[in-house]
């Protein structure tokens, strides 16, 4: 007998475990950016990451952990932290956009409604005005420029990213109910992840404002960049992680992430890790990605899961040290991997579906980016989201799309598409979908924030020419989608779990680990999100 959707939830639900006796009084999260559930074994099984494997002789490693579709860093990050997908939180990637909001500008909301909302470097105080992100605190507050606004009752406010996101994080649910509890955290875009605080603003005790887009005094150059020209930029990224490291210590030490200040050791804290997506992006015939389809890294990936392994000693030496390793639950995970591994598979198509529906609804584009539809919106890596001006057109843009063409022969000395070829792939496995006619995937399009069209291209292309990365990552893509989980405490037997799991599942199982109800989140509520298997059998 098939059950019917509700009844489905409601016995997910019933299967979630209510609060109970804590497995730990602390839990420590390390997103390992791009890091595949292969890379994790293959490093184990070859013996080249030593302190990962010290972690899974008492761990379980879930090598069938994938995200819940969109693998984005906010919605992937936003899965771990809400224990739901889009559905739930509203976040699909770090630009978006919003029908319903004014302009950060328009301090009146008298101008047009329709808005590009970015959670990424902008949100910062340094880049007003397009200035250079000095600071890496992001210049010490929200650019107003980049915060939109909404009408409230008779009242024009700003929609700051912790109000964006619709529905609540674990940081938030610690707080409520764990008496005197700390949370910490440190990402990548210094004030673009206040969303992580959650509808009430204040869910994260320690935030640490570290912006990975910032210059670094040393060099002149982001960390994202060589940093003297020559070097791999993964080289200088390091540099930057080892920001988010020294903070984790000091958290660990008793201190806050600045290092500066006494501070109770938190109850969930933890870091992003940016050095293999770096190196994982690099161009092949610079020493970037992978050499083949079976996950044989390059060098520069090499060397990033070894820096990475490091940290993870660092960080577990310390715990030990501090006397805090029997009782700190660790969970190693990614927030999406990065497509295409296979270098073969690789299809460079530059902004190809803004250039389709350009034609399409003869609307001029931006010829920077591709993305200006005239009032609409289109965000694309290796998946594009469209936000259509007019909504009524979405069944015939759809047509539209799905008329452009097959993939286009790739110039093997450039990996590029050759710009009169079709313009988009759908053979092979692509798609294109009317997002009005699937609600249930995302929601519905009519509330202003939901996209209209999503396009999914065949495994292997990405929506850019840059000869600067063969790696992407955001969309549905096997290999962007299935990452790295390992969660592990002396007190557990080594196991390895073959069952097919979600990301979202880390959230409630963080909760249940700290004796606290995985159903205090509101989207582990409304989709039915179970804690990981195996973890509490017996407990």
């Amino acid at each position: 007998m098939t059950r019917k959707p509700a009844a489905a939830a409601a016995l997910a639900l019933a299967c979630l475990g209510a609060a109970a006796a804590p497995t730990a009084q602390h839990v420590l999260m390390l997103s390992f950016d791009g890091m595949h559930a292969q890379d994790l074994t293959r490093c184990i099984d070859r013996a080249t990451c030593p302190n990962l494997a010290a972690l899974a002789a008492h761990g379980l490693q879930y090598t069938q952990a994938r995200t819940p579709g969109l693998s984005d860093s906010v919605p992937g990050l936003a899965a771990l932290v809400t224990g739901g997908s889009p559905r739930s939180t509203g976040l699909f990637y770090d630009d978006v956009y919003d029908r319903h909001l004014y302009a950060g500008s328009d301090v009146h909301c008298r101008g047009p409604r329709g808005v590009e909302v970015l959670l990424t470097e902008v949100v910062g105080i340094d880049a007003r005005d397009g200035g250079k992100l000095v600071h890496l605190d992001g210049g010490g507050a929200f650019n107003p420029q980049q915060i939109p606004r909404r009408r409230v009752g008779g009242r024009c406010v700003p929609v700051y990213p912790h109000d964006f996101i619709q529905t609540n994080t674990l940081f938030e649910v610690v707080k409520q109910r764990l008496p005197s509890a700390r949370t910490a955290w440190a990402d990548k875009h210094a004030w673009g992840t206040d969303w992580l605080n959650g509808p009430s603003g204040h869910g994260v005790d320690d935030l640490a404002r570290t912006e990975i887009n910032s210059i670094d005094p040393a060099s002149g150059h982001d960390y994202t960049e060589s940093a003297d020209g020559k070097a791999p930029a993964y080289r200088h990224t390091e540099a930057f992680d080892d920001i988010h490291v020294r903070a984790i210590l000091d958290e660990i030490d008793g201190r806050d992430s600045s290092g500066a200040h006494a501070a109770p050791v938190p109850s969930v804290f933890g870091a992003d890790f940016q050095t293999l997506a770096v190196a994982q992006k690099a161009p092949h015939a610079a020493g970037g990605g992978y050499t083949d389809a079976d996950f044989t890294p390059g060098p520069d990936v090499a060397a990033a899961i070894a820096y990475l392994d490091a940290a993870v000693g660092r960080i577990t030496a310390e715990l030990a040290r501090r006397d805090l390793a029997a009782t700190t639950l660790v969970i190693v995970t990614a927030k999406h991997g990065q497509a295409p591994v296979d270098p073969a598979r690789l299809r460079k198509l530059g902004h190809a579906v803004p250039r389709v529906l350009a034609a399409f609804l003869g609307q001029g584009h931006d010829r920077a980016s591709g993305n200006d539809l005239g009032g609409g919106h289109v965000i694309d890596d290796d998946v594009a989201f469209v936000w259509l001006r007019d909504p009524g057109r979405h069944a015939a843009a759809v047509a539209a799309l799905r008329a452009a063409g097959a993939c286009p022969a790739v110039d093997a000395r450039t990996h590029l598409a050759p710009p009169r070829n079709a313009l988009i792939c759908i053979d092979g496995g692509g798609s294109v979908s009317d997002l009005w006619r699937e609600p249930q995937r995302f929601g519905n399009p009519a509330d202003g924030r939901r996209p209209d069209l999503m396009v999914q291209p065949a495994p292997g292309v990405i929506y850019t020419r840059s000869a600067g990365k063969d790696m992407e990552h955001g969309g549905y893509a096997p290999d962007d989608s299935h990452v790295a989980l390992l969660v592990a405490l002396p007190s557990y037997a080594p196991r390895t779990i073959d069952a097919p799991v979600l990301t979202t599942q880390v959230a409630p199982t963080i909760l249940r680990a700290l004796g606290l109800d995985p159903r205090a989140l509101g989207a582990v509520r409304k989709e039915g999100t179970p804690v990981l298997p195996q973890l509490f059998a017996g407990r």
